[in-house]
């Protein structure tokens, strides 16, 4: 049982319903920003009766049940008189009134029904730069410091002992994890990409995405940010771009496109778990997350995101998520941030251009869940952005979907694989690396 203390009150929001950035905030006095709200993961034998439990004990407002692909979550998810239920993985988002919340913590521990509850925490984009390297604050962790930026760029060049990388027909990323000499498409494989949304008009990306839903109130799936877009082309771009080199992993795969992130890149627990439900209900196989928020070194991972992590791998979704950027190597390496510290999910650290570590990306300091379990490109990593054209970015963010989409390809090759089997398929076949595993995992991931 997982019962954290409280968070002090609700946040303010934007028009749009996502909440306040804190750009800039010097490393290490990053505050942990809750909602007001709580994550419950229930039995999904007798989820009513932990919701029950909860009515009668705590006073939860009225309940409403979302299953699949029913419209309205995102507006239900905003609304503060209403308490949401995500069937396919058991697990709720409630409102809570301040003088409730003993009482939650105390029926939660009574009631066996209740296996978790968190309070839910604010989400953020996994990305550190813009194109042309200008680095801003999307991560809230991030120092904006032009002249870090540039020492660290100019010092990894100087020492870069790795491949002389031509791009004019593929990517370097592409190249390094080998998928320009893979004959897999992803062909027949559902992948879903929780980010913020996508450009579907973009000309790359109309014919590979199959469905899309909002969970970000008052949005549509457009994406005002450029994040999503990026992502959603590196794992499944077209093998021929009309205008660019090759920068999409598996090229026929279907994208399940799940806004879960506003167009400032910020959101919830709650929207995350609504898409992660989502793309279940979809038949997703994979589930690519480039985003997540950092934690302090000892700090447990979520109870409620492991279990649901659980509940989608038995049904057949591997997830994969980026390890976080809050690292200053050589000096500072941070925590695997959450959900990908969790055991159950799979952490991507950042490789740049040498096959080093990217000085950004998190590493192994927690205990079990807290690893690192392979590393992909994620440094001036070429994909689309919105308006139908491209962009360069870095960050744990450009890695993830590397790894999506090298999974994406190894569930066309096995199709009867489990979702474990997958995960494992993937570690076991990852190119070994002189770092050690605390930084990369198993090593650089190859296409099957």
């Amino acid at each position: 049982m997982t019962n954290g203390p409280g968070p002090a009150g609700p946040m303010g929001r934007g028009p749009n319903g996502e909440r306040p950035q804190r750009a800039g905030t010097p490393l290490g006095t990053q505050p942990t920003e809750y909602t007001g709200r709580y994550v419950v993961l229930l039995d999904q034998q007798e989820p009513e009766r932990g919701m029950e439990a909860l009515r009668s004990s705590v006073g939860i407002a009225s309940v409403e049940r979302v299953r699949g692909a029913e419209p309205g979550a995102a507006e239900l998810l905003a609304r503060p008189d209403v308490s949401v239920v995500f069937d396919e993985l058991g697990v709720a988002v409630v409102d809570v009134q301040p003088d409730q919340r003993h009482a939650l913590v105390t029926t939660a521990e009574a009631e066996p029904t209740i296996i978790a509850t968190e309070p839910e925490r604010v989400v953020y984009a996994s990305v550190i730069t813009e194109p042309h390297h200008t680095l801003t604050g999307f991560f809230p962790t991030y120092r904006s410091d032009e002249d870090e930026v540039t020492r660290h760029t100019r010092a990894e060049l100087a020492t870069s002992l790795g491949p002389a990388w031509d791009e004019q027909n593929t990517t370097w990323g592409l190249q390094g994890i080998r998928a320009n000499w893979s004959h897999l498409t992803g062909s027949g494989v559902k992948v879903a990409v929780l980010d913020t949304g996508v450009d579907t008009d973009h000309p790359d990306l109309t014919e590979c995405v199959e469905a899309t839903a909002s969970f970000v109130p008052g949005a549509s799936v457009e994406d005002g940010h450029g994040h999503g877009t990026h992502c959603v082309g590196t794992v499944a771009g077209p093998a021929k771009p009309g205008h660019a080199p090759r920068y999409g992993v598996a090229s026929e795969a279907g994208v399940l496109v799940g806004k879960v992130l506003s167009d400032q890149g910020v959101g919830s627990d709650g929207q995350i778990l609504a898409g992660m439900a989502w793309a279940v209900s979809q038949g997703a196989r994979v589930i690519s997350m480039s985003l997540g928020a950092p934690v302090e070194p000892g700090e447990l991972f979520p109870q409620t995101y492991e279990n649901v992590a659980r509940r989608a791998l038995r049904l057949g979704a591997v997830i994969v998520a980026a390890a976080g950027n809050e690292s200053r190597r050589p000096g500072f390496v941070a925590p695997v941030g959450r959900p990908a510290n969790c055991p159950s999910i799979l952490a991507v650290a950042a490789l740049g251009k040498d096959l080093g570590t990217a000085f950004f990306s998190c590493g192994a300091i927690n205990g079990e869940g807290g690893e690192i379990n392979i590393a992909a490109p994620g440094v001036d990593i070429f994909s689309a952005a919105p308006g139908g054209t491209y962009q360069t970015m870095s960050g744990t963010s450009m890695a993830a979907p590397h790894a999506a989409g090298v999974v994406t390809l190894l569930a066309q090759a096995h199709p009867e694989a489990s979702a474990a089997d997958l995960g494992t398929r993937l570690r076991s076949g990852a190119h070994p690396l002189a770092q050690p595993a605390a930084d990369v995992g198993s090593g650089l991931l190859q296409a099957p």
